[in-house]
């Protein structure tokens, strides 16, 4: 009777622990939903191929220095780590998760491992529990709450999906070119139209609905304190803003423009010219326009701390610059140093 009840006692343990190894897997699994509000990345830096993205007092960047790695450091430059080796762009992060596009082969990062040619990957702050969300060919990407809104193109033509982060939920939205970099914290997002005109839009993610905000000619809006800064495509690119609130527009420069950022209080932007090409910068109305770099440039992406960008066609050197304050250009040094560490 003894030997029975222990062995009952014992197929209860077994059972019991069976079944808290299974909770643990699913718990350690689980993809935990990224809040709401959240926006993965700014609008400048996602036109620009989110090559940075600070995240709660984090800098997560690609290292061309180290074939495109991806990296974190501070905002000042300091506490640099190499945290995933596969070639990444397009990079958001929000709650406990990075996501970004990979391009190329990776290695083993920690925990983390994947091999891919490329897609869209979702990984952890620190770089580990990598997952494969999708082996398209991503264009843009913005992290909206907790769902990736991206386009991605084959010879049937363009297609902008809405997928969920966990890879649960997967929607076609448009078979068009959208772009939505232009995401606000609560949920709607500014976009132009790609193929009738090149209006305004505005995006409301709770209810997958749109409207027109404002029938311009525009291209890659970004949002700031109501105004829309944006290329006007009928003028030949010049950058210009328009007031949500005012409904007017105001053109802040002539220069036909490549591409740009909002920084620190400040435009930066490539002056396209044959002659006189150059990475310039200036305050939010216009005024007090000045050379950062002379020549062509790209890739113009900003942190609390630094503009950063690289030569058109070129991958490193990177530079910077400070966010604000005078102009002051350098080498980015610390990532260069770091990648040849990793690399010996």
């Amino acid at each position: 009777m003894k030997k029975n009840i222990k062995a009952i006692i014992i197929s209860i343990a077994l059972v019991l622990l069976f079944v808290l190894l299974i909770i643990i897997y699913i718990l350690q699994n689980r993809v935990v939903p990224v809040p709401a509000g959240t926006v993965g990345n700014t609008a400048g830096n996602a036109n620009n191929g989110g090559m940075f993205c600070e995240y709660n007092g984090v800098v997560y960047f690609s290292n061309p220095y180290d074939g495109g790695a991806l990296y974190s450091m501070s905002p000042d430059e300091s506490n640099i780590k190499k945290l995933i080796s596969a070639n990444v762009s397009h990079l958001n992060a929000g709650g406990r998760y990075l996501f970004y596009y990979q391009n190329g082969n990776s290695g083993s990062a920690g925990l983390g491992y994947l091999r891919s040619s490329h897609g869209l990957c979702r990984a952890t702050l620190n770089g580990r529990e990598i997952t494969n969300l999708s082996k398209e060919l991503v264009f843009n990407v913005q992290l909206i709450g907790n769902y990736l809104y991206y386009l991605t193109s084959t010879e049937e033509g363009p297609f902008f999906y809405k997928l969920r982060t966990d890879k649960q939920e997967k929607e076609l939205l448009a078979n068009t070119g959208w772009n939505f970099a232009c995401a606000l914290t609560d949920g709607s997002v500014y976009y132009n139209g790609t193929e009738t005109n090149h209006y305004l839009y505005r995006y409301h993610t709770a209810s997958d609905t749109s409207d027109m905000a404002w029938a311009g000619n525009l291209w890659y809006p970004v949002y700031d304190n109501d105004y829309i800064y944006y290329l006007d495509v009928a003028e030949n690119y010049r950058l210009c803003r328009y007031s949500l609130s005012g409904d007017v527009v105001e053109v802040l420069t002539h220069d036909r423009v490549d591409c740009f950022n909002l920084a620190g209080g400040y435009i930066y932007y490539q002056k396209n010219s044959a002659d006189e090409p150059a990475l310039k910068r200036m305050a939010l109305d216009g005024s007090h326009v000045e050379t950062v770099a002379s020549g062509n440039y790209t890739h113009i992406n900003a942190t609390s701390r630094y503009v950063y960008f690289t030569a058109f066609e070129s991958e490193a050197p990177v530079y910077r610059t400070p966010v604000s304050g005078p102009v002051s250009v350098s080498t980015f040094d610390a990532a260069r140093e770091a990648a040849a560490r990793n690399i010996k």
